[in-house]
């Protein structure tokens, strides 16, 4: 996870507070060194690192406050100063039933993809989402935009290479109007609107000119600035140079998932009042996800992140597909392509690495990543094995038993090794006979017995090598 040292470092400087029969000044202050060297290297604010650390030694230095009274508060002053630079509380991006976002943002800030993977987001809560385009400056935003409105399963609305070329003598800001005025009725048939925008090295004026000219004429809910996270304490300067000159209502914050320095764009958000509503945190088209600073502390010390995980399952797995599943289930029927579609979904949902970050109480648990690598690969070869069956195995891989040629086929044809066809063929018969237990209990057809085979199978699930 991002920021992975800085949380390392908090968890570390809290255990030794609580473990601590004394707070001594010498535990103290290599307490507040470690935490100053990690919150400096995320390119949090130096002042900000200065106040926190001015507080923890007013606290620790006071001999009028108990041991155990100062632990505490210790604690406490660290996780709500740490959630105070980061923003706070939670700020929620509110909605009417129609609504329009116009993003903007500087180059390569990640603002065309952000625009499908929130409209993906929303699309997925029931909103009638279409993307419109009115980058006419940038040669392949238009493009960019089709493939990733494409890959979301998004409509979108764009300047035709037709209108294109017709119109190559307008200006930028013409050709834009022109595009709003082409599609005005049609766009008339969705709830929600994201409107990708022109970007530029820096903010000028020709930029600012030309989005309040689309802002007046657009008259947008929100106006959000689109950051990459690694720009550190730079993004103050944007966040304040935006928000005075176009009036943003808030941020996005991108590629929070491969840098050590984005403490400096989350802080430098929350210095300007600008709220971080989401954040990027993959390349997938599902990888992105509300910004709420208490459950980041809480992923950071380790604790994981409930919602976070329950968010990131709805966006990546198939609601249709998963329904389908159900009712086979409920038909009595559980076959290997059933299987198949679950490792598909599974597959969507990330690394393991990163979706166990965010069980509560699973990062403590230190499961060797070669482990969870080693269980990832089991699963592509699973898949890649089902892939080289026949349509008559695979609705009926009872026919693989005692068929040693047939599993010798499969292995062949997969890249695997007869051991992996047999070991899936295992785990496929245990969960085939847990979901019919499963349906019984549905049913109230339950008993004793059933209730301990049950249990039985359920440890044997609980014991698949990682």
């Amino acid at each position: 996870m991002v920021l992975d040292k800085l949380g390392s470092t908090l968890k570390s400087g809290i255990k030794k507070i609580s473990n601590a029969i004394f707070l001594d000044k010498k535990l103290i202050d290599g307490i507040i060194k470690d935490i100053q060297k990690s919150l400096i290297e995320a390119d949090v604010n130096i002042e900000l690192v200065f106040s926190l650390t001015q507080k923890i030694k007013k606290i620790a230095y006071d001999e009028s406050i108990q041991n155990i009274d100062k632990k505490e508060q210790l604690v406490k002053l660290i996780h709500d100063e740490i959630l105070l630079i980061l923003g706070g509380e939670a700020k929620e991006l509110k909605l009417p039933k129609q609504a329009s976002i116009m993003f903007l943002g500087l180059y390569g800030a990640g603002k065309t993809t952000t625009i499908a993977k929130l409209g993906f987001y929303y699309a997925k809560r029931g909103r009638k989402v279409a993307l419109l385009g009115l980058d006419t400056q940038r040669p392949a935003a238009m493009d960019q935009l089709q493939q990733m409105a494409d890959k979301a399963k998004l409509p979108v609305f764009i300047e035709t290479k037709e209108d294109k070329e017709k119109n190559k003598k307008l200006t930028h800001t013409k050709r834009s109007l022109g595009i709003i005025k082409k599609y005005k009725t049609e766009l008339k048939k969705y709830d929600l609107i994201l409107i990708d925008t022109a970007g530029r090295d820096g903010l000028n004026k020709d930029l600012i000119k030309e989005i309040k000219t689309l802002d007046k004429t657009l008259k947008p809910t929100h106006k959000i600035l689109v950051m990459p996270s690694d720009v550190g304490q730079t993004a103050k300067t944007q966040a304040q140079e935006f928000q005075k000159a176009l009036e943003i209502t808030g941020v996005i914050i991108t590629r929070m998932d491969g840098t050590s320095k984005a403490g400096g764009a989350l802080t430098a958000c929350a210095e300007t009042d600008s709220p971080v509503y989401f954040i990027g945190v993959g390349e997938q088209i599902h990888e992105i996800e509300t910004f709420n600073p208490e459950s980041f502390i809480q992923r950071l010390l380790g604790m994981g992140d409930l919602q976070a995980l329950l968010e990131h399952v709805k966006s990546a797995t198939d609601e249709s597909q998963t329904k389908r599943i159900e009712d086979r289930l409920k038909e009595g029927k559980f076959t290997l392509l059933d299987l198949y579609s679950q490792l598909e979904q599974m597959n969507k949902m990330g690394s393991m690495d990163k979706l166990i970050g965010m069980v509560p109480g699973m990062s403590a648990a230190k499961i060797p990543k070669a482990a969870l690598e080693s269980q990832e690969k089991k699963m592509a070869h699973w898949k890649s094995a089902i892939s080289s069956m026949t349509e008559e195995e695979i609705e009926n891989p009872e026919l693989l038993d005692k068929q040693t040629k047939r599993i010798q086929r499969i292995a062949k044809g997969s890249g695997t090794t007869t051991t992996e066809i047999r070991e899936l063929l295992k785990q496929y018969k245990m969960l085939k006979e847990m979901m019919g237990m499963q349906s019984g209990m549905a049913d109230g057809n339950i008993d004793s017995k059933m209730m301990q085979k049950m249990a039985k199978k359920m440890k044997g699930i609980k014991g698949m090598k990682l």
